[in-house]
């Protein structure tokens, strides 16, 4: 497994990511577990979860494997804080006080003393960054968490983020956690240079575009059953469009023809862009993790990647995987005579 450097940290992560949305839901804990433990063994030091997922449950499932394997000094264990997690009208956001409160929660869920990196999960209009970046900074000073760091924000956000954190000596963020794939590359234009410019790792995840580009989906209306598409719905179903669809089919001839499962080059694609850190892949069943694993020590060639650069063009998109972002107006999918 390679190794790369986090931001400006100094810390050495693996080049692939553990995303655990998926752990009970759908996925059961024995198996979580599995993958997880699978995951560590190949060399994977990036376990990255968050307090919405599955009702917390994620979280649970970490904590629980974690400590009955030993494995907590060997990984870096990361979670998020933003979204709702009670019915109350400060169960959410990035105030001092939900980010407080949701941290020691996750602490103990996580059955752990302290978080390696803690993101926030989105960016809350309704929340001065100082008064976030102050209760972020108050838990690296108190050692409940290591680096902090923030999740699909626009790039002038963290920008502005980076300012307030230089000016006031709070903690850095150190890294972004956008949605990327080979569909939607609209972080080359602007987020990627900053983060290079910067020091900022870049962890993006959905790296397989929900499945698309592994031809998961033959129609943007019909969905197949146990798909995110099918049992999520919502901003899932919104992800798969025609002409996603379509890229997705030309990329499965295209990656058939140089050898390589569809999904591996997906991955391969993310992992060996300018300026990534590690994607996030988030396997289903312990097989998903085993076909994806070989990809950490792989590299994309020049000629894979001039292709795939065809099918959607640097900085393209042919489908919106930020929608779930809730800032900015709503950006309309491109038509091909739109690209170029």
């Amino acid at each position: 497994m390679e190794y790369r450097v986090l931001g400006r940290t100094g810390v050495k992560v693996s080049a692939l990511a553990l995303g655990t949305a998926n752990f009970s839901d759908p996925t059961p804990e024995d198996e979580a577990r599995q993958i997880l433990e699978r995951a560590v063994d190949a060399g994977i030091n990036v376990i990255d979860s968050g307090n919405s997922y599955a009702k917390g449950e994620s979280e649970r499932i970490i904590g629980r494997a974690l400590k009955a394997s030993g494995l907590r000094k060997e990984v870096l264990v990361t979670t998020k804080v933003f979204p709702p997690t009670g019915p109350g009208p400060n169960d959410r956001g990035s105030s001092r006080l939900h980010i407080m409160q949701a941290c020691e929660d996750s602490l103990e869920s996580l059955q752990t003393d302290y978080i390696d990196i803690y993101y926030i999960h989105r960016f809350d209009p309704d929340t001065h960054q100082e008064e976030t970046l102050a209760a972020l900074d108050d838990l690296v000073r108190s050692g409940k968490v290591r680096y902090v760091a923030c999740s699909t924000h626009p790039a002038w956000r963290v920008m502005e983020a980076l300012a307030i954190s230089d000016r006031r000596g709070y903690a850095r963020y150190c890294c972004e956690q956008p949605p990327y794939n080979l569909l939607d590359r609209r972080i080359e234009n602007e987020l990627v240079p900053l983060c290079v410019e910067h020091g900022l790792g870049l962890m993006p995840w959905s790296p397989m575009a929900q499945g698309v580009l592994s031809g998961r989906y033959a129609s943007a209306t019909d969905f197949p059953e146990g798909s995110r598409g099918a049992y999520r719905g919502g901003i899932y179903a919104e992800r798969i469009t025609k002409e996603g669809i379509d890229v997705g089919n030309r990329f499965v001839a295209l990656a058939k023809e140089a050898g390589i499962l569809p999904a591996q080059l997906a991955v391969l694609w993310v992992k060996d862009q300018v300026g990534v850190t590690a994607p996030i892949i988030g396997p289903r069943t312990l097989d998903h993790l085993e076909g994806l694993l070989p990809v950490g020590d792989m590299a994309l060639s020049d000629d894979l990647r001039r292709e795939c650069d065809e099918l959607v063009p640097p900085g393209g998109m042919v489908a919106n995987f930020h929608n779930s972002a809730g800032w900015g107006a709503k950006t309309r999918t491109l038509g091909v005579a739109d690209r170029g």
